[in-house]
């Protein structure tokens, strides 16, 4: 699954609960994809080059996920490219709230 969250603002609390989301995931039997958990180790996404680049490899990713799973009621810049995307490959997306309850939107 195809996780798509918030990265932009603070960093540091995005990440933790895409970890979160990653591990919800797990526990449900999936196999978590998160780039914007991996990217930042070694990309910076403050430098436009580099940015688009790991969107980029973001639908690349996306490409060999069965679901894209929303988390949050927030929708980033970068998760609308995700999502429409998403729509795009004809993917299913799923959207749940930061307490990983399913809603439908």
């Amino acid at each position: 699954m195809y996780i798509c969250s918030p990265f932009a603002g603070n960093t540091e609390v995005n990440q933790e609960k895409a970890r979160k989301y990653c591990r919800y995931a797990v526990d449900n039997g999936c196999i978590p994809i998160a780039p914007h958990i991996y990217f930042p180790q070694f990309m910076r996404d403050t430098y436009y080059g580099e940015r688009e680049l790991c969107l980029f490899m973001g639908t690349v990713l996306l490409t060999k996920c069965a679901e894209l799973w929303v988390f949050g009621e927030t929708i980033s810049q970068g998760m609308a490219i995700e999502i429409e995307k998403a729509r795009h490959k004809g993917k299913l997306i799923r959207h749940f709230t930061e307490d990983c309850k399913e809603v439908q939107v």
